[in-house]
């Protein structure tokens, strides 16, 4: 591990220009690229204490060898030779928002004599007009097939084309009326040109100028008497019908627009992209990369329009109607707006418009592709959870960096959830073999919080640690087979009366017939060193303690005043995020349903001679408490159990009156 304090610059040394500097390791290879307003300023932040750097840039400055930099003139120059330098290098500690996979396209060759169409994945090439992207080939395809009826424009390859331009004869799609004929000269290079016009031209939303002009040639077929004509083009105009319809309208006003929406965590965010052009959404495309050095939602949407707008279109030509659109909107607006507008409308070649939607359907879209992006991080990281070999791997990193005997296979983690010390709950989450347990989660109503009202998570997590772990140091001493008892049930705090450790019908211990390999709990050191007193207080040895802090996702052991720092990539910190996540879901879940019992309390309540089963009877027979409200004290006294002077004591207290004499309310 390299000293950064061998390479930093002499003061002074570094400009306050604007400009773009990279770090290089031991063996010149650059591994990070940045861009600054002022370069001392930037540059002098990496060299600060390294406790005080986030976990990625330490391991980064750490890694560097040397830090070299370019002064620029403007803010919009040092945008470009960022994106040029990231390109060319591909740094290792840029987040990179590549795609999983490659997003297919509509291409058509305006730059031949005979257009053609096809599906084609790769850059951009001059003189090609694309659409798309598309998430689907089969979807170009039926769009293509739909359109070749009414504009019959070649698809075939080249060689294709010159075999059966060789052979004077036609291929299929000229005897089914969906190509036409080129290659035989059944129409002029000119002819077919403007076919392929008129083919980019409904896909570029231009489409009800087409239609009314279909509709005019097949009124006027009719009124020639060419019914057999007007037939073929009132089909053409369905066929066009049903490829509009398969693109919704999402915004009335032909907007022209990509919609970007962003949802993350501390360590991954998912970047969705809807393409739309002329009011609807012509594709959509989704990345999910990793954060980088706790970057602002602000800073992470200007370096994905930097590298997306650069790499998506670069070759292309400026204003192609594909290319950047006239209006881009964002969740945030990334700090250098101005420069990145400026960047961006030379790239389209007129203005371009950078915004957050604040209201009406613009606004709305936004939402939508907000929570696709909710739905595709959700999805990535089940899938991660659901690979068995993530999971296998997970868990060996989990058993090396804890310095474990073995890995741990059974993992429950703590979390507690309150209000300003109300209400003070506890959930415990199990996971196995690296994937959730539900049918062994379990409650808590913390009981030492809740006789003076404050709040303390340290005394919190000691206690449900004891409850937890009481029972089964009691069945171990009294020489259980497995070493449990029963599990404990919602908030009975592991009291219920033991049952056998070992299930008679199955053979295999009960849920909690056993303890957990490793045990988190979700805080600091002080959570972690109550966990493990009341472990040692009970001589539970065979328990691996852990706590995971929120702020940097610090791993903190027993015993250790410093805390581990997993690799933000590795699928040991990803595991235990997903847990402390899992448990911090489940406590919530339960405070809440807590809290609305307590501030849903019945009217009816505290009426002196009015119990459980009373209180039941009377809501049961009318029905709810605003019809018992409108009762009278003889409806009151005909249900069961209600004698006259309960009667009159409920309706009293559902009919307070005010005294006149004292102006007094009473009941």
């Amino acid at each position: 591990m390299a000293d950064p304090t061998t390479y930093r610059p002499a003061p002074g040394t570094i400009p306050t220009d604007p400009g773009v500097y990279k770090f290089r390791d031991a063996h010149g290879r650059v591994i990070y690229v940045g861009k600054a307003k002022s370069l001392r300023s930037r540059l002098t932040s990496y060299f600060a204490d390294l406790s005080t750097l986030h976990p990625r840039t330490r391991q980064m400055v750490t890694t560097a060898a040397s830090v070299e930099w370019t002064v620029v003139g403007t803010e919009v120059e040092a945008l470009q030779l960022e994106y040029n330098w990231i390109k060319e290098f591909d740094p290792r500690f840029n987040v990179r928002y590549r795609d999983d996979k490659t997003y297919p396209m509509l291409a058509v060759t305006m730059n031949e004599e005979y257009p053609r169409v096809f599906v084609y994945r790769g850059p951009r090439r001059p003189g090609v007009r694309y659409f798309g992207p598309y998430s689907h080939a089969w979807a170009i395809r039926e769009t293509v097939d739909l359109l070749t009826r009414v504009f019959p424009v070649r698809t075939c390859s080249n060689g294709v084309f010159r075999r059966n331009a060789q052979m004077g004869r036609p291929c299929l799609l000229d005897y089914i009326d969906k190509c036409a004929a080129p290659c035989v000269d059944r129409v002029s290079a000119d002819e077919h040109r403007a076919i392929a016009e008129d083919f980019c031209d409904f896909l570029a939303g231009r489409t009800d100028s087409l239609i009314r002009k279909l509709e005019r040639e097949m009124t006027a077929a009719a009124e020639e008497l060419d019914f057999e004509r007007a037939a073929r083009l009132r089909d053409d105009i369905a066929a066009l019908q049903r490829a509009m319809e398969k693109q919704a309208v999402v915004l009335g006003d032909g907007t022209d627009a990509d919609v970007i929406g962003m949802v993350g965590d501390e360590l991954e965010t998912s970047v969705a992209v809807f393409h739309v052009r002329d009011g609807r959404v012509r594709g959509e495309r989704g990345w999910v990369v990793e954060v980088q050095e706790n970057a602002t939602p602000a800073q992470q949407v200007g370096a994905f329009l930097l590298q997306f707008y650069g790499d998506e279109y670069e070759g292309g030509a400026p204003g192609a109607s594909s290319g950047v659109p006239r209006e881009v909107l964002v969740p945030a607006l990334p700090e250098d707006v101005d420069d990145l507008t400026a960047w961006l409308s030379q790239r389209r070649g007129s203005r371009v418009s950078l915004r957050v939607p604040q209201r009406g359907d613009k606004a709305a879209l936004a939402g939508t592709v907000e929570r696709n992006a909710g739905e595709a991080l959700t999805r990535h990281k089940l899938k991660r959870a659901g690979d068995l070999t993530t999971r296998s791997a997970a868990l060996t990193e989990l058993q090396e960096a804890l310095g474990m005997d073995e890995a741990p296979l059974r993992i429950e983690c703590v979390d507690i959830s309150h209000v300003q010390g109300t209400d003070v709950v506890a959930s415990l989450v199990v996971f196995e073999d690296g994937l959730p347990r539900k049918s062994d989660y379990r409650h808590y109503s913390i009981r030492e919080a809740a006789g003076d009202g404050r709040s303390d998570d340290v005394a919190s997590i000691a206690e449900v640690t004891r409850r937890r772990f009481a029972r089964h140091r009691a069945d171990q001493d009294a020489g259980s087979p497995a070493g449990a008892g029963t599990a404990p049930d919602e908030d009975n705090g592991g009291d219920a009366a033991p049952e056998a450790a070992i299930d008679p019908k199955t053979g295999r211990p009960r849920r909690f017939a056993y303890p957990p390999n490793l045990y988190v709990v979700d805080g600091g050191a002080p959570q972690v060193h109550a966990a493990a007193s009341v472990l040692d207080e009970l001589g539970v040895t065979d328990v691996t303690v852990i706590g995971l802090a929120k702020r940097l996702e610090e791993v903190w052991i027993p015993g250790d005043d410093d805390p581990a720092i997993l690799p933000r990539n590795s699928e040991a910190l990803f595991l235990l995020q997903r847990v402390r996540d899992e448990a911090h879901r489940f406590a919530i879940t339960f405070h809440r349903s807590k809290r609305s019992k307590r501030m849903t309390a019945s009217a009816l309540d505290g009426i002196a001679g009015l119990g459980a089963t009373r209180r039941t009877a009377l809501v049961t027979h009318f029905g709810s408490v605003a019809r018992l409200s409108t009762a009278t004290v003889e409806e009151i006294g005909e249900v069961a159990g209600i004698g006259p002077a309960t009667a009159r004591s409920v309706y009293d207290a559902l009919h307070p009156h005010t005294d006149e004499l004292t102006g007094r309310t009473s009941r």
